[in-house]
């Protein structure tokens, strides 16, 4: 099990009085947010962004794309990613970004999991079926992945600005 991250606040962006965002917090901010967006790469090397839904779960975010998806094509080249979610104000707020390695996930006990947590954070809309290794909804199917954090940024907006960032190993 991976140990829990210290976070580290960067004075260079961050108001004279604030203090490091405590992990639970980013955690708990992580588990409700319902829209992120993925930053791939694309195999020429230019950048893809899009918004998905994602699942907070032992320790990682958890997404699912359609195997001939842009990111998915992607993710088979080069697995690095990064997911962001917060507001899109200024002034109030709070935005988290995720690095780390996008990894398939395949076992089916694990997925069947996955997709309770899915169905209960989304609603009945986003129940899947688990069978073969992936998400199944209508004629469709999807690849899963998750990402276990490498490096979170956290940005607390309004008063106090922060900048806090946490390293995991």
């Amino acid at each position: 099990m991976r140990r829990q991250p210290v976070g580290e606040l960067d004075e260079r962006y961050s108001s004279e009085e604030a203090t490091a965002h405590d992990w639970p917090e980013v955690t708990a901010l992580l588990g409700s947010a319902e829209l992120f967006w993925i930053s791939t790469v694309r195999p020429e090397g230019r950048p893809h962004v899009t918004p998905l839904a994602a699942v907070w779960a032992d320790g990682a975010l958890h997404f699912a794309t359609g195997p001939d998806e842009r990111k998915a094509l992607n993710l088979g080249q080069n697995p690095q990613v990064v997911l962001t979610t917060g507001t899109n104000t200024w002034a109030e707020g709070h935005d988290v970004v995720v690095e780390g390695e996008a990894v398939r996930v395949s076992d089916d006990g694990r997925l069947r999991e996955l997709a309770a947590a899915w169905e209960a954070k989304y609603g009945e809309f986003w129940h899947y079926e688990v069978r073969d290794g992936r998400f199944h909804h209508g004629a469709g199917n999807a690849l899963v992945f998750a990402v276990a954090p490498r490096t979170v940024f956290s940005f607390g907006k309004g008063e106090p600005f922060s900048q806090t960032r946490w390293r995991f190993d």
